[in-house]
């Protein structure tokens, strides 16, 4: 037997047959009435942008029957094929009916179409029916979801929110809502164009439910919290699923669904449910957590309707690929506030609101990188004042800022003419951020943002023996380094790689860490960021006790004599560091969260020799080895990233630099990450065809000899050649990253940078051989 529920539509002529009773005036209401066309909505009160009259989304009084919810929350009305339901009040103003009693309404029919009319004593109630399906309290505009993802495309100067919400005020946004957002954003390759969409889409969620905002957020950055938050167990990783195991979940559901079909249709899935899910999915654990997670996923592919599935295991597998960088989702919010603001004006000097808005909502987020704390902070004091009310404090980590860089000490005397700048030893470590709080935690955060206190209890036990009596709080940005404390002596970064990654254990701890300090972020209840660096220097210099193999400070000097910053560098070389950073001190100073900025440069040992820096690149792919190389791969395809395409651009094949047990290692490695086809984000010449192809896990460092056009490779094409890409000549491998994800990799706009740098000084050389 059927199980099934009746429909609105059913119970409704249900009612009506039993009692046969019908308003003579509702027969004089039944002419049949086309629904109107966007080209004629002009003419229609509710579908003109320009009429404020009556505002659906904005009405207090309850929610609004849409054509979405008659046609998807209710498996019965989808079989309807001829009938259609109208619903009116005689005197034009608010209709409910009531689903136990037909006194209240009548029915009238023209041809196949009925008409249901509320008389005017009904009283003001509302039918539910599974939950979902909510008859209007008012007239309201009838939209798909694919006509509401249209109006998204317009430009946000011309966009209507009212013409773009097909659910009712008061309710969860669809995760249909976004999904179709998603599917348009993957649709263009525009910027701007991308920026609209999301700004609009935005502008809709703050207008109508701005509680689903953050929730919004999380998934346009295809996250379900803040990098820091592992510390709290919500982990992304828990929730990363292989492909066929998702693949497998996705076909169980869709048996579920065509098995069944008389069960009770599953709730239209909403973007809290979805975002609520993948948060509990990610803090399962102990006994049966990975069947547990294995049922929550099913649940939701289950209840998921056209493209939902889809971008339901992309969300999963944190591989959304729609071409949104996270860079241009804070540009959209930023956008977004201006448009939808109400708590402040721009200040008098802003000539470009968006321009600005955009600026310090970027600014914020590389200083707080959390939406919990932005977005809610935003929507309730506005952008404008944004930066006041959202501050830095201990136990968030700050972006790091890096360093770009150049080729010789004669270009960073020419870059920092007429200013003083200080030299210091770049270390061969792991960067890291120390994190005191004023209640004693201290927590240590890696480039990353990821937590990694638990790696390092020495350096925890460290820090707060030599830290001042009087410092309460502070944010420490250093180097980790492994150390030999009896000969006094900074060991190989291999070395620190073979130190545990969680959960070390201070007996049992076999090498030995240094930190050197080089800059303070954070101090007793004080935010440094914006102070120069010589003031941030003299803060951290008075702020903890020295002691050798333990804590010491980043050896530097401050000068601008050529072959003294010379020889600095090759003291540099011969004291185990990688070279030199050089700074601004006391002009264009402050700390630039989240940047690679031009008033840190870095200068390596061998960029004298080569390209001015090494670059960190993920292998996409792979050919078999030959002769002595057979049973490995024998050369690997590498890419760059590009972050507005969100794609890895081949940029060179590798085969040198690995011994045979470094090659054997790769080779085993990457054996389980084989992927069948290659990615849709992977940008290659057909001409260049691995036998394997990899996904993207692993990022090598890479040395080259230089840098050069390419017709076959495809990193930066465009930029310096309209139809070229950009190689390296002679790669060999450095190391392997492990500290970085493939979306830190070497960026194409910093491979055409180092490209242009390099042609730049061959024509300087040149200028200067002709010279003499």
């Amino acid at each position: 037997m059927s199980s099934s529920r009746p429909s609105a539509f059913d119970v409704l002529m249900s009612n009506a047959s039993k009692k046969k009773q019908m308003s003579s005036k509702t027969q004089q209401q039944s002419s049949p009435r086309k629904r109107k066309n966007p080209a004629e909505s002009s003419q229609n009160p509710n579908l003109n942008p320009n009429n404020n009259s009556q505002n659906p989304i904005a009405d207090p009084a309850g929610n609004e029957a849409t054509q979405d919810e008659l046609s998807t929350k209710n498996s019965h009305l989808d079989q309807i094929e001829t009938t259609h339901v109208e619903i009116s009040s005689k005197n034009g103003g608010k209709t409910t009916l009531d689903s136990t009693s037909d006194e209240n309404f009548s029915i009238s029919k023209s041809g196949k179409k009925d008409k249901i009319t509320a008389k005017e004593s009904s009283p003001k109630k509302s039918f539910d029916s599974d939950k979902g399906l909510k008859v209007a309290k008012k007239a309201k505009v009838l939209i798909s979801p694919d006509e509401s993802v249209a109006e998204l495309r317009k430009k946000a100067s011309s966009f209507d929110v009212k013409r773009a919400v097909y659910w009712g005020q008061g309710e969860r946004v669809p995760f249909m809502f976004v999904v179709k957002a998603f599917d348009a954003i993957s649709k263009e390759s525009g910027r701007i164009a991308i920026t609209e969409i999301v700004c609009n889409m935005l502008r809709t969620v703050i207008e109508t439910t701005p509680d689903d905002l953050v929730a919004v957020v999380y998934l346009l950055a295809n996250r379900i919290a803040s990098a820091h938050e592992e510390a709290c167990g919500t982990k992304e990783a828990h929730i990363k699923k292989q492909y066929k195991e998702l693949g497998d979940l996705g076909l169980v559901a869709k048996a579920s669904r065509s098995s069944q079909p008389l069960m009770r249709k599953p709730e239209a899935l909403t973007v809290i449910k979805v975002f609520e899910t993948f948060r509990l999915i990610a803090k399962e654990s102990g006994k049966d957590s990975q069947e547990k997670k294995k049922n929550h996923i099913k649940a939701l592919l289950v209840a998921a309707t056209d493209c939902e599935p889809q971008y339901l295991i992309r969300l999963l597998q944190t591989k959304l690929r729609i071409g949104l960088a996270e860079q241009t989702l804070l540009v959209a919010l930023g956008h977004a506030a201006v448009y939808s603001e109400k708590h402040s004006s721009p200040p008098g000097n802003v000539n470009n609101p968006l321009e600005e808005a955009a600026k310090i909502v970027k600014q914020v987020y590389s200083v707080i990188p959390v939406y919990d704390k932005i977005v809610p902070t935003l929507l309730a004091a506005g952008v404008w004042n944004l930066p006041k009310t959202c501050s830095f404090s201990p136990g968030i980590p700050v972006g790091p800022m890096l360093a770009k860089p150049t080729k010789g000490v004669s270009e960073i005397v020419e870059k920092f003419q007429d200013m003083e700048f200080t030299c210091e030893y770049k270390y061969d470590g792991e960067r890291a951020q120390i994190h005191y709080m004023e209640n004693g935690l201290v927590e240590i955060y890696s480039r990353n943002a990821e937590r990694n206190t638990g790696k390092f209890p020495d350096v925890v036990a460290a820090i707060t023996r030599l830290k001042k009596p009087s410092v309460t709080s502070f944010v420490l940005d250093c180097e980790l380094v492994a150390y030999d404390r009896e000969k006094q002596k900074i060991l190989p970064f291999q070395v620190l790689s073979t130190r545990a990654r969680k959960n070390v254990v201070m007996s049992e701890i076999k090498v030995s860490v240094c930190i050197f300090a080089f800059d303070i972020l954070y101090l007793n209840g004080q935010q440094l960021l914006q102070e120069q660096l010589d003031v941030r220097r003299e803060h951290l210099y008075k702020s903890f006790e020295e002691e050798c193999s333990f804590l010491q400070f980043a050896t530097a000097i401050t000068s601008n004599d050529l072959e003294e910053i010379q020889k600095f560098l090759e003291d540099s070389v011969g004291s185990s560091c990688e070279g030199l950073i050089i700074k601004t001190l006391n002009k264009d100073a402050t700390y630039e969260p989240s940047k690679r900025s031009h008033n840190w440069l870095k200068l390596k040992k061998d960029y004298m020799d080569s390209i001015g820096d090494s670059l960190d690149l993920v292998p996409i792919g792979a050919f078999h080895g030959r002769g002595k190389r057979t049973g490995v791969y024998g050369a690997f395809l590498l890419g760059c990233y590009d972050s507005t395409k969100e794609e890895f651009q081949s940029i060179c094949k590798i085969g040198t630099g690995f011994s045979e047990a470094m090659l054997e290692e790769r080779s085993a490695s990457l054996r389980s990450k084989v992927i069948p086809k290659p990615k849709s984000y992977y940008r290659y010449s057909d001409s260049i065809t691995p036998d394997v192809w990899f996904e993207p896990i692993e990022v090598w460092e890479v040395k080259a000899a230089d840098l050069t056009i390419s017709p076959v490779h495809r990193a930066a094409i465009g930029t310096v050649d309209p139809d070229k890409g950009i190689s390296l000549r002679f790669p060999r491998l450095l190391r392997v990253r492990e500290d970085k994800n493939p979306e830190e990799a070497s960026s194409s706009d910093m491979v055409a940078e180092m490209y242009t740098a390099q042609k730049r000084n061959q024509r300087d050389n040149q200028d200067e051989n002709e010279d003499d």
